[in-house]
């Protein structure tokens, strides 16, 4: 008995564990993945096809049942990929098990679609939380008490040794399934991070080899450009240097962005009074709001403190709602959320301006050398903001729909000091 029934589940496993490895392959997981139809419909395919191979080779002690982990491989579609993907798998199960048909078909079918409602049930939550081991139990646990109660009321009874081994190995599979896609998606990120840095230390490069070379000229010409617009009586020059010094000034700005990525200076880590941080960034930026049309709201949720650089985190900050004031082209909103989750010891600050908002393909970009949605731009500004984020042991994230909006999260450690 043991023998007949860990034969097929070792089976099953090898299948679904093929499942992750070569959907990871082709589509790497992300902790926020933000797929295009064609993605989906893909993955919803691999999915089908997983969940078809473990329905060839069922654990059959009582004839036409079909115990399989078929309801694995559509749970954990629909948690990781979405409604589209699960349900095109939950379809294809469907079909299937109604061409191998049996008395028990019907029971058979109604636990494939009860692991899609769990799994949309759950899926918003279950990207929000941080302990997913221990979440994924508790969704595990309440979709086979509705496994359980379909079988003890559609299928005669079988040995309860049986019932120990499948249900047993049923969570551990789908348990090892979850830790598997986490450890996958920690080792994208790791990937990526490599080569963000990678990309940065060839900007830093680039920088540190031209930016004082040329700064030095551009001081000299901006000099000769206000000499010789004082007292001359060319109009041309009178109507031309306001826009030369303006210019001038941005190049600038951009060598300065530069010199900052190349030779940036040490961090003074140390207890930053995040509130007062906000609030002196909103301040400062009302001004440029104003101008724009733009108004600037701010919300904080409690008194708190983060572990960080001042100067650099006040910079950050300024970085992201300055691209939030500037993303909006004929007036709107840009609210700055603070809330602190005592639980995971981190400070969440959450940006959302209701500009132009980005395309899927522009929002993979953000924070890439070079890369700027904006007419005037060079695309540092994102990149320093992660880089200065990044160094004071916070993550930022970006989440966008055109014509809707931009939402940038950062979280920053709190500072858990005396």
């Amino acid at each position: 008995m043991f023998i007949a029934v860990i034969k097929p589940l070792v089976v099953n496993i090898t299948i679904l564990f093929s499942l992750i490895f070569n959907a990871n392959l082709f589509f790497p997981f992300r902790r926020k993945m933000v797929l295009t139809w064609k993605q989906k419909i893909m993955y919803g395919v691999v999915a089908s096809f997983t969940a078809i191979l473990c329905m060839m080779y069922p654990i059959q002690p009582l004839a036409k049942t079909n115990f399989d982990f078929r309801m694995i491989v559509i749970l954990v579609t629909t948690l990781y990929i979405g409604k589209t993907a699960g349900l095109l798998c939950t379809l294809t199960v469907v079909v299937g098990r109604s061409i191998i048909g049996g008395p028990f078909a019907f029971a058979g079918i109604t636990v494939s679609v009860f692991a899609f409602i769990v799994g949309m049930l759950f899926r918003s939550s279950f990207f929000n939380v941080k302990r997913k081991m221990l979440y994924g139990l508790m969704i595990v646990f309440i979709y086979l008490i509705l496994y359980i109660a379909t079988i003890m009321y559609a299928v005669p009874p079988l040995s309860w040794r049986f019932y120990i081994i499948y249900f047993a190995f049923f969570i551990a599979m789908f348990l090892a399934l979850v830790y598997v896609i986490e450890r996958l998606i920690q080792f994208n990120e790791q990937f990526d991070d490599m080569i963000y840095i990678d990309k940065l230390a060839t900007v830093s490069e680039m920088a540190a080899s031209f930016a004082h070379e040329i700064r030095n000229p551009l001081t000299t010409v901006r000099g000769f450009v206000q000499f010789l617009s004082q007292d001359t009586t060319d109009e041309n020059v009178k109507k031309y240097a306001p826009i030369i010094l303006e210019e001038l000034d941005r190049t600038n700005e951009i060598i300065t962005e530069y010199l900052s990525l190349a030779k940036p200076a040490p961090f003074q880590l140390q207890k930053v009074n995040i509130d007062d941080v906000l609030h002196t960034s909103v301040h400062l930026l009302s001004p440029l709001g104003t101008m724009t049309n733009v108004s600037l709201q701010l919300y904080t949720e409690g008194k708190s403190d983060v572990y960080g650089d001042e100067h650099y985190l006040k910079q950050a900050l300024l970085n992201v709602m300055k691209n939030g004031i500037e993303a909006i082209e004929y007036g709107g909103l840009v609210t700055i959320y603070k809330t602190v989750d005592e639980k995971e010891k981190e400070v969440i600050i959450t940006i959302r301006d209701t500009g132009k908002g980005m395309t899927e393909e522009q929002l993979k970009k953000i924070g890439l050398p070079y890369y700027t949605t904006k007419s005037k731009g060079t695309g540092l500004g994102s990149m320093i903001t992660a880089r200065l984020i990044r160094e004071m042991g916070g993550t930022i994230t970006y989440e966008s729909r055109l014509n809707v909006g931009t939402t940038v999260t950062i979280t920053l450690p709190l500072y858990e000091g005396d």
